[in-house]
C-alpha cells in the first residue's frame, strides 16, 4: 500500500509510526476492497506471467511455481490479496479457465493454458496440416485399394487356354517328320579320325628323344661346411642377443645416487657397488665420503666413462663382458664398445643403450 522497503524490523516500525503510513491507513479504511482488488490483479497477472514463461503449458506443482515467484524481492505477498491460501488460488484458477488443475496424492498441479492469439493460430495450423496428410494417405489407400480391384477384374476376363486332342481332317494326309543329318555325317567321319590317331601315335613314337644336359657341378660353389666351434660360437652369440632381464646391478661398477631422499649430501653423488643383494638392491660406497648405504637399483644410475675406458656390460647378449668404450652417439643415446673378454674378444658392438654398460671402478 505504502510501496516502501523497510531495511529490517526497526526501520518497519518506525514506517507504521511515521504520517505517511497513516494517511495510507486512513485512505484504505474508506474502500478496502479497491486496494484488495488491485493486489489481488498484480498478484494474479506475475503468478501466470512467470508459469508462462518459466514453464510454458508444461505440468507442475503449484508450490515450486509459488516458491519461484517469492524469490523476488519486489513480489506481492498473498496476505495482501483475496486469496487465503495457495489452494484457493489454484482452485480459483482452474475454475477462471487460466489453467487446467488437479489434485493428486503429492499436492495440487497447474498446467498453464495459453490462449495468446499468435499460438492458437500455431495450434490451428499445425491441425490442418495434420488433416491434410491424413487425407492424401486417404486418399492414396484409396486409389491403391482401386487399383487392386481392376487388377482381380482383368485377371476373371482373360479367357482360359481350351486343350483338344489331336485329330486329322483325312485320312490320305500323310505325317512328314524332318529330321536333322548332322548326327549321320558326324558318325561318318568318326573312323577317319581314328585312323588318323593312330597313326599320328606310331609317328611320334619313332622320333628320337633329345636328353638336356645337366651342367657340370662346381666343388669351388658349395658352401664350406662349419666347423663345431663355429656353430657353438653362433649359439651362444644368438642366445645371450635374447637374453634380457629387468635387473642390472653387478659389483665393482661406478654409478651415480639419483634420488633426493637421502638428502642433497648423496644427490648425484658417484658410488661403487660392493655388494649386490636379490639382484635389485645394491650395498655402495660412496668416492667422495666412503659412506656405504644400501639402496635400489631404481635410485641409481650407470656412469657412462671417456672414450678409451673400461666398461662393463650390464644386460642383453653380451651380459657381464668387460669392454673398452669406442665411441658415443649422443642423438641416438648409445655406444659403441669393443669387446675384451669370452670368445668375442676383439668383436666391435654398435648401438649399445647407455643404461646397459657403466664405467668399472
Amino acid at each position: 500500500m505504502c510501496q516502501k522497503q523497510c531495511r529490517d524490523e526497526n526501520g518497519f516500525k518506525c514506517h507504521c509510526m511515521s504520517e505517511s503510513h497513516q494517511r495510507q491507513l486512513l485512505l484504505a479504511s474508506e474502500n478496502p476492497q479497491q486496494f484488495m482488488d488491485y493486489f489481488s490483479q498484480e498478484f494474479r497477472n506475475d503468478f501466470l506471467e512467470l508459469l508462462r514463461r518459466r514453464f510454458g503449458t508444461k505440468r507442475v506443482h503449484n508450490n515450486i511455481v509459488y516458491n519461484e515467484y517469492i524469490s523476488h524481492r519486489e513480489h506481492i505477498h498473498m496476505n495482501a490479496t483475496q486469496w487465503e491460501t495457495l489452494t484457493d488460488f489454484t482452485k480459483w484458477l482452474g475454475r477462471e479457465g487460466f489453467c487446467k488443475v488437479d489434485e493428486t496424492p503429492k499436492g495440487w498441479y497447474i498446467q498453464y493454458i495459453d490462449r495468446d492469439p499468435e499460438t492458437i493460430r500455431r495450434q490451428q495450423e499445425q491441425e490442418k496440416k495434420k488433416k491434410q496428410d491424413l487425407d492424401d494417405e486417404e486418399k492414396t489407400a484409396r486409389f491403391i485399394e482401386e487399383q487392386v480391384k481392376r487388377g482381380l477384374e482383368g485377371k476373371e476376363q482373360q479367357e482360359e487356354p481350351v486343350f483338344t486332342e489331336l485329330s486329322r481332317e483325312s485320312e490320305e494326309e500323310k505325317v512328314v517328320f524332318n529330321l536333322n543329318k548332322g548326327a549321320s555325317t558326324s558318325t561318318a567321319a568318326h573312323p577317319k579320325a581314328n585312323v588318323l590317331g593312330s597313326s599320328a601315335l606310331k609317328a611320334a613314337g619313332t622320333v628320337p628323344t633329345v636328353k638336356r644336359k645337366e651342367p657340370p657341378s662346381n666343388p669351388g660353389q658349395t658352401k664350406k661346411k662349419k666347423s663345431a666351434l663355429d656353430e657353438i660360437m653362433q649359439f651362444e652369440e644368438e642366445k645371450k642377443k635374447s637374453t634380457r632381464t629387468d635387473y642390472w646391478l653387478q659389483p665393482d661398477i661406478v654409478v651415480k645416487i639419483i634420488t633426493k631422499k637421502l638428502g642433497e649430501k648423496y644427490h648425484k653423488k658417484k658410488a661403487v657397488i660392493k655388494e649386490v643383494i636379490d639382484k635389485y638392491t645394491a650395498v655402495v660406497k660412496t668416492i667422495d665420503s666412503g659412506d656405504r648405504l644400501k639402496l635400489d637399483q631404481t635410485h641409481l644410475e650407470t656412469v657412462i666413462p671417456a672414450p678409451g675406458k673400461r666398461v662393463r656390460v650390464l644386460n642383453g647378449g653380451y651380459r657381464g663382458q668387460e669392454a673398452t668404450l669406442q665411441g658415443i652417439n649422443e642423438k641416438m643415446f648409445s655406444a659403441t664398445i669393443i669387446i675384451e673378454s669370452g670368445p668375442l674378444k676383439g668383436r666391435q658392438v654398435e648401438g649399445i643403450p647407455y643404461e646397459d654398460i657403466s664405467k668399472l671402478a
